[in-house]
């Protein structure tokens, strides 16, 4: 599902069409999770695919959390790099829950061409698997609760995908941010 309200709208649908898999059905999360790869891209002067395993967790709306506690740079620990926890737990999140309005605003036109290179990169990974080494964000309905949110709620946690198949990144540990 790409359109807003993403998440709710793919639970909606995996409601009413019962006899499709809930597997089946995925809300895009992907486009947050590339814009936030782009900010740290440029606020470290790193290359794009030398970052992994920044999440977005949530909605594809203003209350997401773009977490860097599990990202890296070329292996190293991203928010060490980074060394700024004030931008990272303030206006990186802000920025990236916040960036199709802010690219709106600049160029006066929609951000629907991210949206549309977002949607192709969320298809690849699902088909073909993670295609930047590192986890891959997307809203999905679990048969069963993960990191304390209900089953059965379309909701984007990380993911690795093999064969076509997602499954949650279970395991990490939580800090209290």
């Amino acid at each position: 599902m790409v359109g807003n309200p993403a998440n709710t709208n793919a639970l909606i649908a995996s409601t009413y069409a019962p006899s499709i898999p809930k597997k089946n059905f995925t809300a895009m999360t992907r486009l947050d999770q590339t814009r936030a790869l782009s900010l740290i891209a440029d606020k470290t002067n790193a290359k794009i695919e030398e970052i992994e395993n920044i999440i977005i967790w949530g909605n594809h709306s203003a209350t997401q959390y773009p977490d860097t506690h599990f990202a890296t740079i070329k292996g190293k620990n991203l928010r060490q790099l980074v060394n700024n926890d004030k931008y990272l737990d303030s206006e990186f999140i802000s920025r990236v829950a916040k960036r199709g309005a802010e690219i709106i605003d600049v160029m006066k036109k929609s951000s629907a061409a991210s949206a549309a290179a977002a949607c192709c990169e969320h298809v690849h990974d699902w088909w073909y698997g993670n295609q930047q080494g590192g986890w891959v964000s997307m809203g999905v309905i679990p048969s069963e609760a993960h990191y304390g949110v209900d089953k059965d709620l379309c909701y984007s946690y990380p993911c690795n995908i093999v064969d076509g198949e997602w499954k949650i990144v279970d395991g990490l540990k939580l800090n209290e941010f």
